[in-house]
């Protein structure tokens, strides 16, 4: 063979090569530039008034930076009903940069939901050498209005930093099965183990990897193996699912571990226990179904999006049936194409799998669904449809063009629903007020409606909205107390202590509403029930500084001032910049001494 020869072969082989580089920079380029149009306003909206001052508004840790102490607590607490110490450490860091301006935090959940999607991109290409198919499930990853729940709410950073970690371990894996060392297993096993310290939702990342080794991998084969995991016994080969099974044992372990912690970590399993005693089986199994369903739907047809979604009170028998009916058919079919398109049965199986921790069978919370939990469970309809459309179009004469365009009509659908639905994000009033345009019964945006607009000093429509939650759910103490508030801030003490107190009947043992009782008490001249209010608040949560501090006050007035110091003091160890605190130790201490001299004075006469 020529020189010549050669080198046009080289040249003919090169060239495919980059133009497949240059596409994927375009493609790349393309998920960046239309993730960024649709979700750049996030960088101007605000905190909400739903888990955003527990894990960052009010939480005194996070404001106190990186530190060693903040890290030890990070992997310790389980501070909001998780453990998640990776998550913990990202806000950390978000406010060692930004404080608390909010577009900070929205800039790290960006840049991850980003990250995810390019990320996303290679590992699928890699997996399955389809760059078509992998952008179009990255882009249907990036763009869908269901992730918008995930990446516009400052709260869900453990959804986006726990996907990030899900990906990479697919990255890992890819690289694995590549070439099986123990370096590179370990490799996996650390990205899932990181991922896990972020949300233990990855507990269902074992199973999806022994989907993908039966697709794309093809590693359910009998073949005899010397690697890390593959093994011989008696002389007899072992079948190659039994030792793919075997070779995930480490990562179930890691799972389950977390999956236990992940229980324990609720308040002595009360959240679970309330609601497993409150909403009975078959009720929990029939919205199970229902919601299997409804996000299937919302994903072809993603409207009436809403935070949060109420249970039901009950699920028609019918639609139960009809739900269950429709996963039975499309089970059955993917079941009847698994050989000829083995996508489906992984695709589907991801789904249906990934669910499982959030399907609400062990309910903890309000809600029926949530839009954050399709995060990751909707990658495997992606990849479904993905496949699916692509061998749909296989016999068209045009079935490029008619993909490209068929695509390109779904995506700019896709781009302007998710536009709008994260400007429904801009702040807790538009947010809640959208809620409440699309739901029905739902308390909890009233609630959260009728605090915000109590931050802008707009009590009356404030009350209006604690008034229609408590007509759907007339036992929440978290409503008694945020109405008891407003009502105090319009100088109508009497009802706010009425409201405070009936907080405390339906839940004894709740410190805010026995310290709010404390303050309007106070207010109104009746400083002896403060006190036992206040000690109440400090009795069951020690670390209340507030509580402390005005206990402290009402102490000090009573003239039990060494008790009242104590109080001071034990409100600046939490809090060490506690305001005023130093000046009533100051006045109380001088107050002591003045108090000594009158008696050394007198006893000296």
């Amino acid at each position: 063979m020529s020189n010549d020869t050669h080198i046009q072969r080289t040249a003919s082989i090169e060239r495919p090569l980059a133009q497949i580089r240059v596409l994927f920079i375009l493609v790349s380029l393309f998920l960046i530039l239309a993730t960024l149009i649709v979700y750049w306003q996030v960088l101007n909206h605000d905190f909400v008034h739903y888990d955003d001052n527990v894990y960052v508004t009010e939480n005194e840790h996070i404001q106190a930076g990186l530190s060693w102490e903040g890290l030890i607590w990070a992997f310790t607490t389980t501070y909001a009903n998780f453990w998640h110490p990776l998550t913990w450490l990202s806000y950390m860091l978000d406010y060692q940069i930004y404080g608390l301006k909010p577009g900070g935090y929205h800039l790290t959940n960006l840049v991850f939901h980003l990250a995810n999607t390019l990320l996303l991109l290679i590992v699928l290409k890699r997996m399955t050498g389809a760059l078509w198919r992998s952008a179009f499930v990255a882009a249907l990853f990036a763009l869908h209005p269901l992730h918008v729940e995930s990446v516009a709410w400052v709260s869900e950073r453990k959804d986006v930093l726990s996907a990030f970690f899900w990906i990479l371990t697919m990255g890992s894996y890819v690289f694995y099965v590549e070439c099986p060392r123990p370096g590179r297993y370990l490799l996996v096993l650390l990205s899932f183990t990181l991922g896990i310290m972020a949300k233990p939702m990855l507990v269902t990342l074992p199973f999806v990897l022994l989907l993908l080794d039966y697709w794309p991998f093809d590693r359910f084969q009998f073949e005899q193996t010397n690697n890390l995991t593959g093994y011989l016994a008696n002389g007899q080969q072992r079948s190659a699912a039994l030792r793919l099974v075997w070779e995930k044992i480490p990562f179930f372990v890691i799972a389950g571990a977390a999956s236990i912690v992940a229980f324990l970590a609720q308040p002595s399993g009360d959240a679970i226990a309330y609601y497993l005693d409150k909403l009975p089986v078959s009720l929990r199994i029939a919205n199970t179904l229902v919601s299997y369903a409804s996000y299937i739907g919302k994903m072809i047809w993603p409207h009436h999006l809403a935070l949060p979604y109420p249970h039901p009170e009950a699920v028609p028998l019918w639609k139960a049936a009809a739900a269950g009916l429709f996963l039975l058919a499309v089970s059955a079919m993917v079941a009847r194409g698994a050989q000829r398109h083995p996508y489906l049965v992984v695709g589907w199986l991801w789904y249906l799998g990934t669910l499982v921790p959030v399907s609400g069978l062990v309910q903890v919370g309000t809600h029926a669904m949530a839009d954050r939990y399709t995060y990751v469970p909707l990658l495997g309809l992606f990849i479904l449809i993905a496949w699916g459309a692509a061998e749909l179009v296989t016999g068209l004469r045009y079935r490029k063009v008619v993909f490209a365009a068929s695509a390109g009509g779904v995506l700019a659908a896709l781009m302007i629903g998710t536009y709008w639905q994260v400007h429904h994000w801009h702040n807790s009033i538009t947010l809640f007020q959208h809620t409440l345009e699309v739901t029905t019964g739902n308390w909890v945006a009233h609630n959260n409606l009728g605090k915000a607009l109590a931050e802008q000093e707009n009590l009356e429509k404030a009350i209006g909205h604690y008034s229609e939650a408590l007509q759907i759910n007339p036992d929440c103490a978290l409503v008694r107390e945020n109405l008891g508030l407003a009502l105090a801030r319009k100088g109508e003490l009497d009802e706010a202590i009425k409201q405070f107190s009936h907080a405390l009947r339906i839940v004894p043992n709740y410190a805010k509403a026995h310290y709010n009782l404390g303050v309007a008490l106070a207010s109104g001249g009746k400083h002896e029930k403060a006190i036992h209010h206040f000690s109440q608040a400090v009795k069951l949560d020690p670390n209340y500084a507030k509580a402390h501090f005005n206990l402290g006050a009402e102490l000090a007035n009573q003239g039990s001032l060494e008790t009242a110091i104590d109080h001071f003091s034990e409100a600046l160890r939490i809090t060490p910049d506690f305001p005023g605190a130093k000046h009533y130790i100051k006045r109380a201490l001088e107050a002591i001494q003045k108090r000594k001299s009158v008696s050394h004075s007198s006893s000296g006469q």
